[in-house]
């Protein structure tokens, strides 16, 4: 997909952040584009724009491809902002483990909260993760 990038549980997986293990891709996708056809692997799509489609992405090397991938701190940002489809309990999962293993900052956290709309939706667990 040429301008999809690994995003959510699949982007969790990837940096190894939480229990989570999909059964499928999810790809954050450009509106008005088709969701691709594969038999292998199943696809999600989640749709983005703006700077919350192009903000943040990692080119990291999966099974010698180069895939890009939102970071640690996106990828938990957009788990808030899709907490209806994954589910509040990954998101908060995501946050302690995420912040526990060090591979989240406060400010890159409230930076694409800012940028996902959902500064004050995490801002009471914010607070309760570094209490």
């Amino acid at each position: 997909m040429p301008r999809g990038v690994v995003c959510l549980l699949s982007a969790l997986r990837v940096h190894g952040i939480g229990t989570q293990a999909p059964f499928e891709v999810w790809l954050a996708i450009p509106h008005r584009t088709p969701v691709p056809r594969l038999d292998q692997p199943a696809v999600h799509a989640v749709r983005m724009s703006g700077p919350a489609l192009t903000e943040g992405i990692e080119r990291l090397h999966v099974d010698g491809v180069e895939v890009p991938v939102f970071n640690a701190a996106k990828t938990v940002a957009d788990c808030f902002k899709y907490r209806n489809k994954i589910g509040l309990d990954v998101a908060l999962e995501a946050l302690r483990d995420g912040w526990t293993q060090r591979k989240l900052t406060m400010d890159a956290l409230w930076h694409y909260a800012t940028i996902d709309r959902v500064a004050n939706v995490m801002r009471p667990y914010l607070e309760s993760v570094t209490a």
